[in-house]
């Protein structure tokens, strides 16, 4: 799994002009799952996500996870381009799981991090998105299971 994670002051989805998800500070994240991804992918981006300290402490320093900070919440949208293939000027998309695959490993990360007391909001799989944010910072990272879960560098 891939995932962009943007600390935010808030953040939103919206399909067909209808807000699908919203939040306030925290973490918007878009995430990607790939072909070869298995729930042991899903339980450490959980664990990640959950335990990034990137939220500043009383001395201004990045030490805080989301609940430490007092912002558990997480939006997590669903982004299946995340592992496309840019060696071309058209993307190949190969890498990324098909949708029998990836739903339930997405849903599955939801359901672990809502089981660490998290709030999660989420757009809908597949469909036409509009995500809206205020970056906070702006602190952006990415995290990849595969360089934990599959003892490679990258699936990229």
């Amino acid at each position: 799994m891939l995932a962009v994670v943007a600390r935010v002051r808030g953040a939103r989805v919206e399909i067909d002009g209808e807000t699908a998800g919203a939040i306030g500070r925290g973490f918007l994240v878009l995430l990607g799952v790939h072909k070869d991804d298995t729930e042991e992918d899903a339980r450490y981006m959980a664990d990640r996500l959950c335990g990034l300290r990137v939220f500043e402490d009383e001395n201004g320093k990045m030490n805080l996870s989301p609940q430490n900070a007092g912002c558990p919440s997480l939006l997590i949208v669903s982004q299946f381009t995340l592992y496309g293939d840019t060696r071309q000027r058209r993307p190949a998309f190969i890498e990324s799981a098909r949708p029998d695959t990836a739903i339930p490993l997405y849903e599955k990360v939801i359901e672990f991090c809502r089981g660490e007391g998290f709030t999660v909001e989420t757009g809908r799989f597949g469909a036409d998105m509009q995500v809206f944010s205020q970056n906070d910072g702006p602190v952006t990272l990415l995290v990849d299971s595969a360089s934990h879960t599959k003892g490679a560098k990258s699936h990229a």
